[in-house]
């Protein structure tokens, strides 16, 4: 039995031989392999397509410093550096407000490392909340495979405590306290607005504790 393959744009048709009698119901398994990255990109643009906010991600400027050009059509950059240390991940509006949050992951099953943030990271959420922006870490435990959402000024108190208390983490179980789980979904797969819409813009927690 052979199967046609008709590709869209004027592509060229494409004949293969399918040596199972029946045919298998084709199995999709949505998200599978999709990195947090990705997984947060594709609910930025569900909620861009639907008109709900305007989130993007930074881009991280850099120098170029050296361009080889193997061919006339492509260019391969060969050597560049960071020209200033970045911020956060994502910034955008949503309902008149400024949105700015971090993306972050760890493999840890029942602690998150401080180390996964910079200073330079805290000293700008530290600067958002005063100009009183919705500010927040989105924290994936790959392992457990757990999404949580948490408020920028959660990071910043055990930031602060570290080098009094010694604490380099924060136990998941404060992260359970003071966080937000959220549920991951199919569309939008990382549906992160449902929490602000409950406890940051119509809901009385504004980048509490």
């Amino acid at each position: 039995m052979y199967l046609t393959i008709n590709y869209p744009k004027g592509s060229l048709n494409r004949t293969f031989q399918n040596s199972n009698k029946k045919q298998k119901k084709s199995v999709t398994f949505a998200n599978r392999g999709m990195s947090f990255e990705a997984e947060i990109n594709q609910t930025n643009q569900y909620y861009l397509d639907k008109g709900i906010a305007v989130i993007h991600k930074k881009p991280t400027p850099i120098q170029i410093v050296s361009v080889d050009y193997p061919k006339r059509s492509a260019a391969v950059i060969k050597e560049a550096y960071f020209k200033e240390a970045s911020t956060t991940d994502y910034n955008g509006v949503y309902k008149g407000k400024y949105i700015d949050f971090e993306a972050k992951q760890t493999k840890n099953k029942t602690s998150f490392p401080l180390s996964n943030f910079h200073e330079h990271q805290i000293i700008h959420m530290k600067n958002c909340l005063k100009q009183d922006g919705i500010t927040f870490v989105l924290i994936y435990f790959s392992t457990n495979k757990r999404y949580f959402l948490v408020s920028a000024s959660v990071i910043i108190n055990f930031w602060d405590k570290q080098t009094i208390e010694g604490r380099k983490s924060i136990p998941l179980s404060d992260i359970e306290k003071k966080g937000f789980e959220i549920h991951p979904g199919f569309v939008p797969r990382i549906p992160y607005l449902n929490i602000l819409d409950q406890h940051f813009i119509e809901g009385d927690y504004f980048n509490g504790e």
